[in-house]
């Protein structure tokens, strides 16, 4: 935990960086590279890259806030992806358990299936009362009736029904998987053999979207692919200044508004905005 004295001094360091010093760090860890390689490409302390990661974090998430609402989305596709802080569940310390940032560590995402937009997103556990905050800020951010598809977690339907007031086309995608593997390929995720559709609240409409956003190739870079796969030494070794929260609003942010897809600029093709943003506008955001 740092002292007044030293976020006193990590403050004055901060007024000392010239904005092409901000965007260098920024830009470093939107394209994936640890704290640790931004300071030595950097050439800048843990403490000042921390810290302008929060800073820039926070800013991501107001502007989120402020831009991403009013929605006019048709169709919604709510997932969850896990990683793990300091080390994984079972392995937490007695003294830490229960804590945040100790062990699993979830995301919850829900994306635009046309535009791809980031609608919402939430830092957390993997349980109900998260699934509500989850699913109310979902439903805040939109402006008409759609279209929802999840997969089979328990938690979704009271949080669905609560948020929407069954006023939704709900269904879940359940996938069904085959015999786990074994051999040289037994850290691999079993084989999918079907896909099975529930219709969970009122007719559903929804066609099979479930998983697409795991399979979206913005989310699959060198941050989020290191940070959210099983088997990595890339995890997150500690909540630094709520590093991981504050990493997933960065990098979500600019997946939405800065980088490109299959289907153009998320935030252009959902009318948020009327030009794709540069790492400088970020910066601009704290300055």
């Amino acid at each position: 935990m740092l002292t007044m004295r030293d976020r006193s001094r990590i403050m004055l360091h901060m007024n000392k960086l010239s904005t092409s010093e901000r965007v260098a760090i920024i830009r470093a860890l939107v394209e994936g590279c640890s704290v640790n390689s931004t300071c030595r490409l950097t050439g800048r302390s843990i403490h000042t890259v921390l810290r302008l990661l929060a800073d820039i974090g926070e800013a991501c998430q107001k502007l989120h806030d402020e831009k991403v609402c009013s929605l006019l989305t048709k169709r919604v596709q709510c997932d969850e992806a896990w990683n793990f802080c300091y080390c994984k569940q079972r392995n937490i310390p007695a003294d830490k358990q229960g804590q945040f940032g100790y062990g699993d560590v979830w995301t919850w995402v829900g994306i635009d299936t046309e535009t791809k937009l980031i609608i919402t997103y939430l830092v957390g556990t993997r349980n109900a009362k998260d699934a509500k905050s989850f699913m109310s800020d979902v439903a805040w951010r939109l402006c008409r009736k759609v279209q929802m598809t999840t997969d089979g977690l328990g938690v979704y339907l009271d949080a669905v029904d609560d948020a929407f007031g069954g006023d939704i086309d709900y269904a879940q995608l359940i996938k069904i998987y085959g015999p786990d593997k074994s051999g040289a390929g037994r850290y691999s995720p079993p084989e999918v053999i079907g896909i099975q559709q529930e219709e969970m609240l009122r007719h559903s409409r929804c066609q099979p979207c479930f998983d697409q956003l795991r399979r979206t190739p913005e989310l699959d870079d060198a941050d989020v692919k290191r940070r959210f796969t099983r088997l990595t030494n890339g995890f997150s070794k500690k909540d630094r200044e709520y590093e991981t929260r504050r990493r997933v609003e960065l990098r979500l942010f600019t997946i939405s508004a800065v980088f490109t897809n299959a289907t153009g600029y998320p935030a252009m093709a959902a009318g948020l905005t009327d030009h794709v943003w540069e790492i400088e506008e970020l910066v601009g955001l704290i300055s």
